[in-house]
């Protein structure tokens, strides 16, 4: 599966009541659409995923799937914490139109989360699911990591397409994409920060929650990588670094939302337990933006 380019990870809007918004998703969808970006990813962390019930995830799934047309591709984040969950969740994602599900490691039982237990985990969701499997591996939030042995294992499997890893260790992204080497299996960089070094590393693309701010500036960092314009690449890295950590280690989720509403996107409030991003935060994020306004 191709899935070479930028993908933004979108939020998830709310009403006033504190219900899905699908019409406020859509917008901004169609909006990240003309910016060059491959696809969207729905349901990742960016979009408040953990929060969400199971009809509130089918019904993000089904308005993008409505508002991606079928050239450009969606991607659903369907992890849970069971084998079992993660199966129903991404066939169900499926039979909505997904091109591809990423599964977040499940995590809550750390110490049992060995190699075995995620080659189990996987193999069974790949078997059972009829689009491609993405790995998705966020240790900082999950307090577990897949070993370069894990990726070599589950890469042989026809239906595991690739892997989202959110960090900037270099070292780690360079064994994982030496680790599948030869078989049909796509690294992704997931942190914005790491973007130009893992592209160089090897990695084919990249779901960056600062594509969902700045979709232009990343799109261009991967074409001018793609190209050849390294210094051109490096530059646009350096232009997205402050952003990226406004909307990612600096202000979380709230941040990425309340940016959404200072560019013209429809951000809106975070669902509690997150509490909407400070005055002191939105102060932080606007002067921050005011640095890459050309991308805006």
């Amino acid at each position: 599966m191709d899935v070479s380019g930028v993908f933004p990870p979108v939020s998830t809007p709310f009403d006033e009541r504190g219900d899905v918004d699908r019409l406020a998703l859509q917008s901004n969808i169609e909006r990240w659409l003309t910016s060059g970006v491959r696809g969207i990813v729905a349901l990742g962390s960016n979009g408040e995923a953990p929060l969400l019930d199971e009809a509130e995830s089918d019904s993000v799934i089904a308005a993008a799937r409505e508002a991606v047309p079928r050239e450009r591709l969606l991607i659903a984040g369907t992890g849970r914490e069971s084998t079992r969950a993660t199966i129903a969740a991404s066939q169900r994602a499926a039979s909505l139109g997904v091109d591809a599900v990423l599964v977040r490691t499940p995590s809550y039982f750390k110490p049992r989360m060995t190699r075995d237990a995620f080659v189990a985990h996987y193999t069974a969701i790949a078997d059972a699911v009829p689009v491609p499997v993405f790995l998705y591996n966020y240790p900082a939030v999950t307090g577990v990591t897949f070993t370069p042995e894990t990726v070599a294992a589950l890469a042989r499997h026809p239906n595991i397409a690739g892997i989202k890893e959110t960090s900037t260790d270099a070292a780690q992204i360079g064994a994982y994409i030496d680790a599948a080497r030869g078989e049909a299996f796509t690294v992704l960089a997931g942190s914005a920060p790491g973007f130009y070094a893992a592209l160089c590393l090897g990695a084919r693309g990249a779901i960056l929650a600062a594509a969902c701010i700045l979709p232009k500036a990343c799109v261009a960092l991967f074409e001018a990588f793609q190209r050849g314009a390294h210094e051109e690449a490096r530059e646009l890295q350096r232009r997205i670094l402050p952003v990226a950590a406004a909307v990612t280690s600096g202000f979380g989720v709230p941040g990425l939302k309340a940016a959404l509403d200072l560019t013209g996107f429809i951000g809106g409030a975070p669902r509690p337990p997150l509490a909407p991003a400070s005055d002191d935060a939105i102060a932080a994020i606007r002067a921050t933006l005011g640095s890459v306004e050309d991308f805006l």
